[in-house]
């Protein structure tokens, strides 16, 4: 299986990334990335990943899209916090990214219809309105961003799936992820929020590395029959999936 990913520098892309590496089942990795990936990274080795340095996430090379059509799935992680952007900001990198992708991707694979649906998982958070409601920048633009993938038509050969997680902190076996990626307030947050969402609120908690199997394992068609996975969903399927690898 060949999967596409992005935004692997930031806190559950880069454990997709890992779960990824460690899949047997992938056989090639093509990283969409901003820039070269840092020396900081703690992923396995490996020889089955390549990065594509994209100055400009909505002017694509014109070979590119046909490139990402040779794929099976990709599972989209770039994002940003919207505290501090603008609406106009936050929604070019939430929503007009996605959708240069997938439209890049769709115009492709429409002259294709022979082969299985591309298999595109957003990840999304807890919270988002796809109503377009709500007062909140982050849920009203995840949402719309998640409606306009779910409104794919048929003939797009995209089939897409959404992910919500909820809280979450970059994993505690790999020190240079916090050291990165989180800035020293969010470090402190992270330690003083973890144990209560464990604890208090475990439904608005998700374990790091629960985020990246659920995610590679959707983008291999696991649970192909759902589209949307709250939080308490994702957790529920991972907990039932855990089991039956221990019982087998």
């Amino acid at each position: 299986m060949k999967l596409i990913l992005t935004g692997v520098t930031g806190a559950a892309g880069i454990q997709i990334f890992r779960q990824a590496v460690l899949d047997a089942a992938i056989t090639k990795i093509t990283v969409l990335s901003r820039r070269a990936l840092p020396s900081w990274m703690d992923i396995p080795e490996n020889d089955k990943t390549d990065v594509i340095v994209l100055k400009d996430f909505l002017d694509y090379p014109s070979d590119l899209p046909a490139r990402l059509a040779e794929h099976d799935a990709c599972v989209w992680a770039l994002g940003k916090s919207s505290v501090g952007l603008s609406d106009e900001e936050y929604t070019r990198i939430t929503y007009d990214y996605t959708m240069h992708f997938v439209n890049s991707l769709q115009e492709t694979r429409t002259k294709d219809k022979t082969g299985e649906p591309f298999r595109f998982v957003f990840v999304s958070g807890e919270g988002a309105d796809p109503s377009g409601k709500s007062n909140l920048k982050f849920a009203r633009i995840k949402g719309m961003t998640e409606k306009a993938l779910f409104d794919l038509p048929q003939s797009s050969n995209i089939t897409a799936s959404v992910m919500r997680p909820a809280y979450f902190f970059p994993s505690k076996d790999h020190p240079s992820d916090r050291d990165n990626i989180r800035s020293s307030t969010a470090k402190a947050m992270d330690c003083f929020m973890t144990p209560i969402m464990k604890t208090i609120l475990p439904s608005m908690y998700t374990p790091i590395e629960d985020l990246g199997l659920f995610a590679v394992e959707a983008a291999k068609g696991r649970w192909s029959d759902e589209r949307l996975f709250p939080n308490s969903k994702m957790r529920e399927l991972i907990k039932a999936l855990r089991t039956l690898e221990i019982q087998q």
